[in-house]
């Protein structure tokens, strides 16, 4: 019989997939010997039952809640809805990968009317029992009955409003007692029904709230930027409440055994007293460094700094806690491996290193790949920036550098973007519901907020610049307009953010290249030390060969030749090659091209001095070079001496259905060899005059969308009887290889008949993926978002390698070639090859290399050290 529901003494952290991350932390905390409030966890199954039976709650899982809320009031000595010595809980959700703020809390269930001056009575503390009353009322109807917050918050306005005072703590217990009644009289206004008074509805209502949470629009936002499976459910766990709001002796808070923004070893956060932890995330109320404890509560603080180092000792990684003082006594909630921006995660690995609490393996499993994508972008040049005046500072939650115009709302962030503009969202404080918004925001300023609020947070997890906390900011959200000392600025004014510093700046501010070193060049030499996996570059101009080089680079995998053609310079005598009518008009633009393409690749060459090139022979479809617009025509006709009809027949007798599965690739050589001809001698041409005996050019030609192997003979006839002639006249010495991509499923299934004339497969993933699936990537949007509403898509499928579908034909395709040809070499020319979970299993088959865009070039390599790791494990 399956066990849904687990003590928290029960559990450890072997068992996160089942408990979540919450739970498996909380039961370890409880093995360890903490102080963690006592409790239990629904398991993730339990979730995924609850969808499976129409969001209900079976009566055996039902059953087992009971019995183990049963088992917690007797090791509590206290029980739901007692009017002795009641029970109160929080129901918190936890999934097996952090969330940070897309799924539902509820705090204080079990308070009634009654109930509630029995808590009073017994803590003799009756502000402390009403202000949790009316939290719970509020939080209550909000996340389980879906009650707007903004109703319960009038509640409260209207009585400080009332009372002449502005904050919450102003407020005395009558004052409490009057908006918990008048929370409920909203409760019963919205809903037509009275505030429950049965603790145990209360639970079960609670429960499926924060199962229902799991497939909120942000939680499944949040699930398809970071690729988290809809099957994997979330956890719920019952905690016995402790309270931050019972005085000035009591207050809780976020910390961090490290800095998450920069890495710094040291305990970094925040905490208020007198409050509830979602005072602190929210950002309501500007809360204290967490240093400042150890002056107001110094046995508290020391403490918790040597539970701290135990939980980062113990899991060897950087902890994010979340903890309570409940009368001067220190309660852990949480502990989970902390989000970090790259900058600090490769702090953070560094000086694990060096203190000989990991191992470089383990700390290099710690980084997130794509996260380095941050540290590759621009940051501001550090001239611009001094001549820059900055007009307002807050904190520096997240690093990067951010320019922007201004927007005040998620949805209007999301709107303008689509159409390629970039935006700064500007928010008095950030909720969960902007996560649509951040995402696509170059940075995120709030005004209110510290260090550990939600802006905070999920900026640093996105790798999003954020400055929280910027009190200096003036927001008029009816006019749309930000006020910053006597400068007014309206929505799509430009100001930059500095997320290292948090100063904020006027208009736009110049950008310089990132570069390696330091940390970053520490961290690549342990993965290139570790990984098995070769690493080369997509790369059609010398200037992005360069970069990746400097990049760490060891290799071109892919030259697109066609994105050569396209320059002005080139363009016209292309299309005078299309529009030839005889072979001979043909040759005869092409020897136009020639030295142009030449040139190119002897810069490409150049830079990869020593290093091997795979140029990619002409690939797409003709018609792609020709204009389509009627005066582009007429100028194009004029242009090559020819008449408009005469071209306009050539454009539509070019034109295809389905250019994918049309004239391009091999096809076009096959039929027009000239083209190949044309190529291949630039090509040797350009290694000979680059080549020296110290660093040898090693050209490798590569042959596109072959389904066949006659394909293959034919055009590798062409390529080599071409290129031995060349050499053999030049009189020097110069190896070359022809090879092929497999991008055709056909050319995967028959891939050991195609080996036998092939020195090397390039897998062109991108398109084996559109044809294994029938679905263009280039269409796919059109679909994607139904097919996400109905689950029949987690994620779009082009995005990452799918190995049950398109792994399995590069499988076969692998086998098949490596049974005739064990030395064939093999890699990856797709996008996928930048990709961290398609480098994973590239890795399983033993590919030679993967090639990716030159700024990908890092991510790939910290893959590549991951999944040698991971398979040896």
């Amino acid at each position: 019989m399956t066990k849904y529901v687990y003590l928290f003494k029960e559990g450890n952290a072997s068992m996160r997939n089942l408990l979540g991350g919450k739970g498996a932390g909380l039961a370890e905390m409880t093995r360890l010997g903490l102080p963690v409030p006592r409790g239990f966890t629904i398991t993730t199954e339990a979730c995924n039952r609850y969808y499976e039976d129409n969001e209900t709650i079976a009566p055996e899982i039902e059953s087992e809640v009971f019995a183990t809320l049963a088992k917690m009031e007797e090791i509590t000595g206290k029980k739901l809805g007692d009017m002795k010595n009641p029970l109160l809980v929080s129901v918190r959700s936890g999934a097996r990968a952090s969330m940070p703020g897309m799924m539902d809390t509820i705090l204080n269930l079990g308070l009634t009317d009654k109930v509630v001056e029995v808590v009073a009575e017994l803590t003799n503390n009756p502000r402390f029992a009403w202000d949790s009353y009316r939290r719970f009322i509020s939080m209550f109807g909000d996340v389980a009955m879906h009650v707007d917050k903004s109703h319960f918050d009038a509640a409260m306005d209207e009585v400080k409003a009332a009372r002449g005072v502005k904050g919450d703590l102003e407020l005395n217990a009558e004052d409490m007692k009057e908006v918990a009644q008048k929370m409920k009289a909203v409760y019963q206004q919205q809903l037509g029904k009275p505030f429950p008074q049965d603790p145990k509805e209360q639970l079960l209502t609670a429960v499926k709230a924060v199962f229902e949470s799991w497939n909120n629009e942000r939680a499944i936002y949040y699930r398809h930027m970071h690729d988290i499976p809809s099957s994997w459910g979330t956890a719920v766990n019952i905690q016995e409440m402790v309270y931050g709001n019972m005085g000035e002796t009591s207050g809780t808070g976020v910390a961090f055994t490290r800095n998450p923004a920069t890495g710094q070893a040291g305990i970094f956060g925040e905490y208020l007293m007198n409050a509830q932890g979602e005072d602190v995330v929210a950002g309501i109320r500007t809360p204290f460094p967490i240093t400042h404890m150890a002056e107001q509560m110094p046995e508290c603080y020391a403490q918790f700094k040597e539970i701290a180092a135990t939980l980062e000792k113990h899991y060897g990684d950087m902890q994010d806690m979340e903890f309570t003082i409940e009368r001067g006594k220190l309660f852990m909630l949480q502990t989970r491996n902390g989000k970090r921006t790259a900058f600090a995660a490769l702090q953070v690995a560094a000086d694990m290193v060096k203190e000989g609490l990991v191992t470089k393996e383990r700390a290099l499993m710690q980084i997130d790949p794509s996260s380095l994508d941050t540290l590759l972008h621009p940051n501001f040049d550090q001239e611009a920036l001094k001549a820059a005046k900055s007009i307002a500072k807050g904190l520096p939650a997240s690093p990067g550098a951010a320019s922007g115009g201004i927007v005040f709302s998620a949805e209007e962030a999301f709107e303008v973007t689509q159409s390629g503009a970039k935006v700064v969202l500007v928010r008095t404080e950030t909720s969960p519901e902007d996560i649509v918004g951040m995402n696509v925001s170059e940075g995120i300023l709030t005004v209110r907020g510290g260090m550990t609020s939600h802006a905070a947070v999920v900026a640093r997890g996105m790798g999003k610049c954020c400055v929280s906390g910027c009190a200096e900011v003036s927001i008029n959200a009816e006019a749309e307009t930000m006020t910053i000392g006597d400068k007014v600025f309206k929505k799509g004014d430009w100001i930059s953010l500095d997320g290292a510093t948090g100063c904020v700046y006027d208009g736009a501010i110049a950008t310089k290249p990132a570069s390696l070193t330091g940390n970053f060049a520490t961290i690549m030499q342990w993965a290139d030390e570790i990984r098995e996996l070769g690493i080369r570059t997509n790369a059609d101009t010398p200037k992005d060969a360069k970069v990746a080089r400097e990049l760490g680079a060891e290799g071109i995998g892919l030259v697109r030749t066609e994105h050569m053609f396209f320059a002005e310079d080139r363009i016209f005598a292309f299309r005078k090659m299309i529009v030839a009518k005889t072979v001979e008009e043909r040759r005869k633009a092409l020897a136009e091209l020639l030295p142009i393409q030449q040139g190119d690749f002897e810069g490409i060459f150049e830079a990869m001095k020593g290093l091997p090139v795979t140029v990619r022979l002409l690939d797409p479809p003709l018609h792609e070079f020709l204009p389509q617009a009627e005066e582009d025509i007429v100028e194009l006709a004029k242009a090559l001496n020819i008449t408009v009809d005469s071209l306009k027949t050539t454009i539509h007798d070019l034109h295809e259905l389905n250019p994918m599965l049309g004239h391009r690739g091999c096809r076009l050589a096959v039929t027009y060899p000239e083209i190949a001809e044309m190529q291949t001698t630039a090509i040797i041409n350009a290694a000979l005059k680059v080549s020296t005996p110290e660093q040898p050019m090693v050209a490798e030609i590569m042959i596109p969308l072959v389904c066949d192997i006659k394909e293959l003979q034919f055009v590798k006839r062409v390529i080599v009887k071409t290129a031995d002639k060349i050499i053999k006249e030049s009189g020097k010495s110069l190896k070359y290889k022809v090879g092929t991509m497999i991008e055709i499923p056909r050319a995967a299934l028959t891939a050991d008949e195609i080996a036998t004339e092939a020195d090397f497969f390039s897998f062109g993933t991108n398109d084996l993926t559109q044809m294994t699936y029938g679905l263009s990537r280039d269409d796919a949007g059109k679909i994607l978002e139904c097919y996400y509403n109905e689950a029949i898509f987690e994620s779009d499928p082009t995005a990452h390698l799918d190995t049950k579908g398109v792994g399995q034909l590069m499988r076969i395709a692998t086998e098949k070639a490596r049974a005739v040809k064990p030395e064939i070499k093999l890699g990856v020319c797709g996008e996928h090859g930048g990709d961290p979970a398609s480098i994973s299993f590239v890795n399983t088959l033993g590919f030679n290399y993967v090639s990716c865009s030159p700024y990908r070039v890092p991510i790939a390599r910290l893959a590549a050290a991951q999944a040698t790791i991971s398979q040896k494990k």
